[in-house]
């Protein structure tokens, strides 16, 4: 940069040798200005132009033709908005990428195009190989829509993990099982009459609160036993009718017969000792658990033919639920044997001549446990549940119920429950999938009556949000779902309700390393 003064001192020529300031001239006025003035101007000047070259040569390198005005637009972009106006183009870049999203949306990913395992390669990738902002959309577009398929396939790999432990016998539950059988056969005390000859008469005795209780898990029994007795204000007014299978009754009769649940009475009956309970009776029940499509809808393989890409985990959570190998038990079908037995009813809840108290399911804050209807359960694409059933009928829970079994034997209840069990079966169970519900939904039909959800907390075995408080509250807590107390996959913030129920210091409890 070279300063030239005239021989009139009246003008200084200021050039620069690479041309991109070629000519500046400030002329002087000779009547008004001093050599002191001349000076601070040189002095200003020259502190000014470094800048102006270094600004000059950024915007020449970024391309000073694509600038629709040196000083408005090029020096803008330096000085900002207060000196020269300065544009913002950050919104201007959003829209640019934005079109460019839109443009790979819809674009085909090549087969063949390899994917960086995470975002700092991605980056790494872009530098070394100067992709456009195409290719990096679509490289993004097609690594986002794999994490989101393996982040899906682990939902439902962890959802099969789920069910198969729920589906399985636990060690200990097991082993409380065999020792318990193998004292059954060992120790006369395991094996005493329950009850005792003298309380007989008590198991038909209408002024004592009847509880039937049908399950083959020990331990399961021994807590609902425990529980009821203790929150009783009357414990020596109740009786226990606990029913099981033929595998389990030894186990069963010898921890109720070691472990006394006085002042209440307990009675133990295995399947095998009801007279009534034959194949001539219920054929249909026989039926059911050796079909074979049964069999392979509930102990077959659960992701086989089913399409996981339209599958939001949610549901398939549901259908696997559904699948559980409890729901062709003949237990579960048990209760609609009841009224073959003498009981009284089991409260003073006035049903209003209806047979069945329960708990509706349709209405309640929580949108995923108390929100089924007829449809969730029905197949309604079926032409004879299309014509006899409502799919907005509020349905009901099954697993903890009132019955009075005087109104109940004047009914056709059980001959409308093994009707629809046919139906279902001649049709290849396309009317409806679940087990022992659907057909007690229908054969109850115009005999429930409501009562408070209190009496009954559902869901504890499957939903999270469970409100602590209403557990608390209410008079019968209910673990359905895959997630049982006893598993390990249990939620731990509802396992205390459980656990202070169990006899962690029983012999038979901690030789089979029943841990609390």
């Amino acid at each position: 940069m070279q300063l030239h003064f005239s021989p009139s001192m009246r003008s200084i020529t200021i050039s620069s040798s690479n041309g991109f300031v070629d000519l500046m001239k400030i002329k002087v006025a000779a009547r008004h200005i001093s050599y002191r003035t001349l000076f601070h101007t040189i002095l200003i000047l020259a502190f000014l132009l470094p800048f102006v070259f270094i600004l000059t040569a950024v915007v020449t390198l970024e391309g000073v033709n694509k600038c629709s005005s040196f000083v408005s637009d090029c020096l803008g972009r330096r000085f900002g908005p207060r000196i020269l106006g300065r544009v913002d183009h950050s919104g201007r870049l959003v829209r640019d990428f934005q079109k460019i999203l839109n443009e790979v949306k819809s674009a085909d990913i090549p087969d063949n195009l390899k994917l960086p395992d995470s975002f700092d390669q991605l980056v790494l990738e872009i530098q070394n190989n100067q992709y456009d902002a195409r290719t990096f959309a679509l490289k993004l577009r097609a690594m986002m829509e794999k994490f989101e398929r393996e982040i899906k396939e682990s939902k439902f790999a962890e959802l099969m993990n789920k069910h198969f432990a729920a589906s399985s016998v636990p060690k200990g539950i097991h082993c409380l099982s065999l020792r318990l059988t193998d004292e059954y056969s060992s120790n006369a005390h395991a094996r005493k009459q329950l009850p005792s000859p003298e309380l007989l008469p008590l198991l038909t005795d209408n002024s004592y609160h009847h509880f039937v209780l049908s399950t083959d898990n020990i331990l399961a029994a021994s807590v609902v036993v425990a529980s009821t007795v203790q929150s009783s204000l009357r414990p020596e007014k109740v009786v226990f009718h606990v029913i099981t299978d033929k595998k389990t009754y030894a186990g069963m009769h010898s921890w109720f017969a070691l472990n006394s649940v006085s002042p209440a009475i307990v009675e133990v009956k295995g399947i095998h000792q009801f007279d009534w309970l034959t194949r001539e009776n219920v054929p249909v029940l026989e039926a059911l658990e050796s079909h074979s499509s049964i069999r392979n809808y509930y102990h077959g393989n659960h992701i086989a033919g089913a399409n996981l890409s339209s599958t939001t985990p949610r549901t398939f959570a549901s259908k696997l639920q559904a699948r559980s190998p409890k729901y062709i038990s003949l237990l579960n079908h048990l209760r609609i044997y009841l009224p073959e037995r003498d009981l009284s009813p089991l409260w003073e809840i006035d049903l209003g001549g209806k047979v069945n108290g329960a708990v509706e399911t349709c209405k309640g804050e929580d949108n995923w446990v108390m929100s089924k209807r007829f449809k969730n359960y029905f197949n309604f694409s079926h032409p004879l549940i299309a014509e006899n059933l409502d799919p907005e009928e509020c349905a009901w829970a099954y697993g903890m119920n009132i019955f009075d079994l005087r109104a109940w034997r004047q009914t056709g209840i059980r001959e409308a429950y093994h009707a629809w069990l046919k139906e279902n079966l001649k049709s290849n169970l396309t009317m409806w999938k679940l087990g022992t519900l659907p057909p007690a939904l229908i054969a109850f039909r115009g005999h429930v009556h409501p009562i408070d959800p209190s009496w009954h907390l559902l869901g504890l075995g499957y939903q999270i949000k469970t409100d602590i408080e209403n557990v608390k509250k209410a008079a019968v807590i209910h673990y359905n779902g895959q997630l049982k107390p006893w598993l390990h996959i249990g939620f731990e913030h509802l396992r205390p309700f459980w656990t202070k129920y169990v006899n962690y210091s029983n012999d038979f409890i901690r030789n089979c390393h029943i841990l609390e």
